[in-house]
């Protein structure tokens, strides 16, 4: 019965190190994928800003809509390679 427990226990360890890698798996390319976002992000906000100046409200909402997901890009992509 001894064994039959420690194959259990052995086995659960395993399985927690194989969620934590894929935990891994699936942040990295998401923290990586929004750092880049929020370093591209600001040159879409030039030409809007240079074409338009936000004379019209599409406008304004398009480039609000635009900083804000800037923004979330920023947060989320803050930890990407950070050691």
């Amino acid at each position: 019965m001894s064994s039959r427990s420690s194959d259990l226990t052995s086995s659960l360890d395993q399985a927690d190190v194989g969620v934590s890698d894929v935990g891994r798996s699936i942040v990295a390319p998401i923290t990586g994928a929004a750092f880049w976002a929020a370093i591209a992000l600001p040159f879409l906000h030039l030409p809007l800003l240079l074409a338009t100046g936000l004379s019209a409200e599409p406008y304004t909402d398009a480039f609000v809509a635009l900083l804000a997901l800037n923004v979330v890009a920023l947060l989320v992509g803050h930890p990407h390679y950070r050691d």
